[in-house]
This record gives structure tokens, C-alpha cells and sequence, in this order.
């Protein structure tokens, strides 16, 4: 793959896309980018107020007026009342999905339909909402869903026993990292699943390195207080100052997920340098777990049972 620039993003006149946690860091680059390409940009978050100055935020750039959607991921009832609000905004229409939105290593915590806040958060929500819309994308041209993972997979396992951290000890680090394995696992298993179905819908999972963004800020130890000290990937790192790569560059990844022609579904793209911590990005290998398909079946076995959304494709 070529080394890429927001320049090199194609236009993306007359294609509608949906962006979860669209209103700070990550997602928020990521809208301003594609609604300055010309895409009418769907802002899904949870919290109202900061959802609509993103709305004003991303509206003064975007060649078409993008438009915003209540969407709680801890909350699978706000998940299927938001997937229903986009099918009728679009009209039954969508071409790219991208699963930004997340928690890190936060404290002890359960969604409203009790499951381990992170993982609940993180993959089950992403993973219904996924479903959900599948139809829409479908209808749409050059269809892509887009799933952020981690550096923080790369310690990570999803413990099919235990997913709550109901029966061992609780750790937001290892919460967060079964979380964003989980991402990876899902996207390649549902690119799979798409391949053998037939669809033109393509799943691609991106991670942003080490980015500065409100989760580093954010991250809270099991007692709720900061954490200075991070563990990423293996890596430990001590403040953000010097180690951690800016928003505009941490975003290019889920950028060329997204737009890119040259990607294929089941990629995985992330930077090249400093073991996938910062620099340009590129096609990465994916973790073992992701590209082992009995794996891949258990979680979407396991993700239909818990969120009681039919898996589509099945």
C-alpha cells in the first residue's frame, strides 16, 4: 500500500456514512474529514449536547449538511432505536459504517442490559448495530463497515467462560484488551461470513497506534484515579508528550478503511513504524485469534446470545 495523506482520500460525493462516537477525538477527525470529501456524515454519540457542537463543528466544513444520531452502545435499546433512525434518515441507504466509539480501562461497570461495561460498550454494541444495518449497507455502493481495534489486542483474549468478569477478578486493562480483540475478531469473521454469503459488503478493522485522543486522557485505574504509567501492545509508555502521534495523523487509518480503493475486506490497517505505534499506515498482519476461524465462530455465537440480534449474514 502507498504511503497515504488526507489528500489522496477519494471524493466521496453522494456517499453516506455513519460514524459512532463522532463527537470528540478519533470520530471527529474522522467526520471532518469525510463530510470536507463531500460525504453526508451520519454524527452518532450518546451525549446530546456534545453530539450537537460536533454537528455545528463538522457542519462548517462538509460540502453537504451532516446530520446527528442518539446512540448509547451501552445501551442495546438506544442501538436498535439509532439503527432504525439511520435506515429512515438514509432512506435505506448506507455505504460506509465506522465503529469508532469506545471506553478505555475504565472502572468496574455494567451496561443497562448488564454486561462488563467495556466489552459491552465496545464490541457488543458495535456488533448489534453492525447487524442491524446490514440491510442498509447492502444498498449501498462499495459498502465497507470499518471496526477499530487496538495496540491493546495484542495482550488481549476473550475469555468465553467469563466475558463479565463475573467469576475473576476485575482489571480495566484487561477488560479494555479482551474488548479490542474482540473488534478484530469480529471484523475478519464478518468479512468471512460475507465472502461465503456472497455480498459486495466488505469488513475492514483499522487501529489508530498510539494516538493522543480523550481515552488516554480518560483512562482510569480500577480505583477510578489517572494512569500515568500505560502498557500498549507491550510497550510501556509514560505520558503522551513525546510517544503519542496527533488525532489527524491517528484518524488516516479508519480514513483509508473507509475510502480507500486498493483495500481488501478482512485487511487490517494500522502505522508501520515503532511496531504499529505511530507513523503512515499500512496493511498489518492481524492477531492469531482474528484469523482463527473456530475462534471467530465462538464470538459470533456468543455476541448473538448475549445482544439477541439475529447475525447478518447468518
Amino acid at each position: 500500500m502507498k504511503t497515504w495523506t488526507e489528500a489522496d482520500i477519494p471524493d466521496q460525493t453522494g456517499r453516506t456514512v455513519l460514524v459512532t462516537g463522532a463527537n470528540s477525538g478519533l470520530g471527529l477527525q474522522t467526520s471532518l474529514v469525510l463530510a470536507a470529501k463531500g460525504a453526508r456524515v451520519l454524527i452518532a454519540c450518546r451525549n446530546p449536547e456534545r453530539g450537537e457542537q460536533a454537528l455545528r463543528t463538522v457542519s462548517a466544513g462538509a460540502a453537504v449538511t451532516p446530520e446527528l444520531i442518539s446512540l448509547d452502545l451501552a445501551d442495546l435499546a438506544s442501538v436498535r432505536a439509532a439503527a432504525q433512525r439511520a435506515e429512515e434518515i438514509t432512506g435505506g441507504r448506507l455505504d460506509v459504517l465506522i465503529n469508532n466509539a469506545g471506553l478505555m480501562a475504565a472502572p468496574k461497570g455494567r451496561t443497562k442490559d448488564g454486561f462488563e461495561l467495556q466489552f459491552g460498550t465496545n464490541h457488543l454494541g458495535h456488533a448489534a448495530l453492525t447487524w442491524l444495518l446490514m440491510p442498509a449497507l447492502r444498498r449501498g455502493t462499495d459498502a465497507r463497515v470499518v471496526t477499530l481495534s487496538s495496540l491493546a489486542a495484542t495482550g488481549g483474549r476473550v475469555d468465553f467462560d467469563d466475558p463479565g468478569f463475573e467469576h475473576r477478578r476485575y482489571n480495566p486493562a484487561a477488560a479494555y484488551a479482551q474488548s479490542k480483540i474482540a473488534n478484530q475478531i469480529f471484523a475478519l469473521e464478518l468479512d468471512r461470513r460475507l465472502r461465503a454469503a456472497g455480498d459486495d459488503v466488505i469488513s475492514v478493522a483499522a487501529h489508530p497506534g498510539y494516538t493522543a485522543t480523550s481515552l488516554n486522557s480518560n483512562m482510569a485505574n480500577a480505583q477510578g484515579h489517572p494512569v500515568v504509567r500505560k502498557v500498549v501492545g507491550g510497550v510501556t509508555f509514560l505520558g503522551d508528550l513525546l510517544i503519542a502521534q496527533g488525532v489527524r495523523t491517528g484518524a488516516l487509518p479508519s480514513l483509508i478503511a473507509a475510502t480507500a480503493p486498493d483495500v481488501n475486506g478482512g485487511d487490517y490497517i494500522g502505522p508501520r513504524l515503532f511496531r504499529g505505534i505511530r507513523g503512515n499506515p499500512t496493511v498489518v498482519p492481524p492477531l492469531r485469534a482474528a484469523l482463527d476461524r473456530e475462534t471467530g465462530r465462538k464470538l459470533w455465537d456468543l455476541t448473538a446470545k448475549l445482544t439477541g440480534v439475529t447475525p447478518d449474514p447468518a
